[in-house]
């Protein structure tokens, strides 16, 4: 993976990202994703291959290690981070909803984490499953791969049908359209 030189990248001269290094620890950030400028990353983070991360998300390595798999996407608003010597883990493709928080969790391969879902600390989450919006998926919990999750607390109410997997699909490829749209068009205006 090529890692983003900060200084080599033209729009950035006027788009300056929010990266922090913290503690002798800097975040590594793959050149083919885009992290918008509002948005926040700090200390010990892998962004993958291809990742979008939207408006005034935080992505706080500070206490633990955060990993973003390669072609996922992290909507407005999210915060993402770990518990001390902890790690954050989200697999490839995974889609995680405005305003979510994924707090010392393992996401496996293209998770979808709803609008305002809550993953809370040492939760395991398998391949290709959908958090409901407003969900809370509390410590701990094991959930299999497939599967749909619901409530407060969360709860399976299911496996994913066909519908369910297009629908995801079709969304996560259209945020994985945005890294190169935003390098190419975007632009701040006076």
């Amino acid at each position: 993976m090529k890692i983003l030189n900060l200084y080599q990248r033209s729009f950035l001269s006027v788009l300056k990202m929010v990266v922090y290094e913290f503690e002798g620890k800097k975040p590594e950030i793959s050149e083919t994703s885009f992290i918008f400028p509002t948005a926040t990353i700090i200390g010990d983070v892998k962004i993958g291959e291809n990742c979008f991360i939207g408006p005034n998300a935080v992505l706080r390595g500070d206490w633990g290690s955060i990993e973003i798999g390669n072609g996922s996407n992290i909507q407005d608003t999210c915060v993402i981070h770990s518990v001390p010597n902890g790690t954050t883990s989200l697999g490839e493709n995974c889609h995680i909803g405005h305003g979510a928080v994924v707090h010392q969790a393992t996401l496996g391969k293209h998770v979808v984490v709803g609008i305002n879902a809550v993953v809370g600390d040492w939760a395991e989450i398998g391949d290709n499953c959908i958090i409901g919006e407003g969900a809370l998926v509390p410590r701990k919990m094991k959930i299999e791969d497939e599967s749909i999750v619901v409530g407060i607390p969360g709860k399976v109410i299911g496996k994913l049908s066909d519908s369910h997997r297009e629908y995801s699909w079709w969304a996560t490829k259209l945020y994985q359209t945005l890294p190169k749209r935003y390098r190419e068009n975007f632009k701040q205006i006076d």
